[in-house]
C-alpha cells in the first residue's frame, strides 16, 4: 500500500464523513438553541416578573418591571433577543442566574467535577455490567445464566431511577451503614449514587450487547472457528466481541448523554454537589438562565458525542464509509 493511496483514504474519510457529519452536528445545536431559548420568553408569565420573584421581591413596583425589562433587553423583538442572546452564548455568557445575579456559566462550571465523576464512574460501571453479563448470557445461551440475566436486565431497565435510589438508601445506607446520605463529593463516596445511576443504562447495553453477540455467534465464521476446536470463551472474545463492539459501543456514545440527564436525581436523593442538584434547586426556584444554560450544555455533549460516534463508527466500518459516497481508496481501513 502506498503513501499516497493512504494519505487519499483519509482525505476521502475526512471530506465525506467528518464534514457531514459536522455539517449535522451544528443544524442540530442550532435547532436546539432556538427551543432552549424559548423557555423563557414563551413560558407562562412575565420573565422580568420572575426575576425580581426570584430574588425575593414577590410585589415590585412596574417601573421595577420596566427596570428589569431593559436590563435583559426584553423589551426589544424576540427575534432580536434570540440573536443576541445566541451571539453572547458562543462567546461563553450564559447570562446570569435571577437568584445569585452571578454568571451562569461560573455557577455550572464550579459544580461541573463533582457531575463528571458521578456520571463517569457510572459509566465505567455500566461498562463493566454490561460487558460482564453480556458475555455470560452468551457463553451460557438459554441456560439458568442467561435466563436470571436476562430477569435482571428486564427489571433493572424497567425500575425508575430514584426509586432504586431510595431503596439503596434505606437498605444499604440506614440499615447496614454502608455509605453516606449526605455526601461531600468525595471518591469514596460516589459508588452508590454511580451505581445507581448505572443500573438503567447497563441493563440496557446488556440486552443489546446479548442480541449482538448471539448474531455474531451464528455466523460462518465463528462456526468455523469452532469447528478447528477454538474454545467458546476463544470464540466470544477473539472472534465475537470485536464485530459486536460496534453498536454496543454507538449506545453507549448515545447514553453518556442519558447518564448525564439522569444526574439531577440522583445527586438529589444522595445530596450530591453538581450541577444536577443545582439545577433542581433552580427548577424549584424558576431560574430560568440556569435552566437554559444547563439544557444547552446537556444539548452539546450529547451532540459531540453522536458526532464522535459516528466518525469511529465510519472508520470502522466500511458498510458505513461506503454509504457516504467513499469509494475503493478506503478498503483498507
Amino acid at each position: 500500500m502506498s503513501v499516497l493511496r493512504i494519505i487519499a483514504s483519509w482525505r476521502f474519510v475526512i471530506i465525506n464523513i467528518i464534514g457531514l457529519r459536522l455539517v449535522q452536528a451544528v443544524l442540530t445545536v442550532l435547532g436546539a438553541s432556538v427551543l432552549i431559548w424559548s423557555l423563557l420568553p414563551l413560558t407562562p408569565g412575565d420573565p422580568a416578573l420572575r426575576l425580581l420573584q426570584a430574588r425575593g421581591i414577590e410585589v415590585p413596583l412596574p417601573q421595577e418591571i420596566e427596570a428589569v425589562r431593559r436590563e435583559w433587553g426584553m423589551d426589544r423583538p424576540l427575534p432580536i433577543q434570540y440573536i443576541q442572546w445566541l451571539l453572547r452564548a458562543l462567546h461563553g455568557d450564559l447570562s446570569n442566574s435571577f437568584q445569585s445575579g452571578k454568571p451562569v456559566l461560573g455557577e455550572l462550571g464550579r459544580r461541573l467535577p463533582g457531575t463528571i465523576m458521578l456520571a463517569g464512574t457510572a459509566l465505567i460501571i455500566s461498562l463493566v455490567l454490561s460487558i460482564t453479563a453480556a458475555l455470560i448470557a452468551s457463553a451460557y445461551q438459554e441456560r439458568w445464566p442467561d435466563q436470571l440475566i436476562r430477569v435482571l436486565t428486564q427489571v433493572g431497565a424497567t425500575t425508575p431511577s430514584f426509586l432504586l435510589g431510595l431503596l439503596i438508601i434505606y437498605f444499604l445506607v440506614l440499615k447496614l451503614g454502608l455509605g453516606h446520605v449526605i455526601s461531600r463529593g468525595q471518591l469514596k463516596q460516589v459508588w452508590l449514587p454511580a451505581l445507581c445511576l448505572a443500573v438503567g443504562q447497563s441493563a440496557t447495553w446488556t440486552q443489546l450487547l446479548r442480541a449482538n453477540l448471539l448474531e455474531v455467534l451464528g455466523r460462518r465464521y465463528t462456526l468455523v472457528a469452532t469447528a478447528r476446536g477454538a474454545t467458546r470463551l476463544r470464540v466470544l472474545l477473539f472472534y465475537a466481541l470485536p464485530n459486536a463492539a460496534l453498536p454496543f459501543f454507538t449506545a453507549v456514545g448515545v447514553g453518556i448523554g442519558a447518564l448525564l440527564g439522569g444526574a439531577p436525581i440522583i445527586e438529589v436523593i444522595f445530596s450530591w454537589p453538581g450541577i444536577g442538584s443545582y439545577v433542581v434547586e433552580s427548577i424549584a426556584a424558576r431560574d430560568m438562565p440556569v435552566i437554559q444554560g444547563f439544557v444547552i450544555i446537556s444539548t452539546i455533549i450529547y451532540v459531540v458525542m453522536s458526532f464522535l460516534v459516528d466518525i469511529l463508527a465510519g472508520l470502522m466500518d466500511s458498510r458505513i464509509r461506503t454509504r457516504n459516497g467513499i469509494g475503493p481508496a478506503c478498503k483498507y481501513f
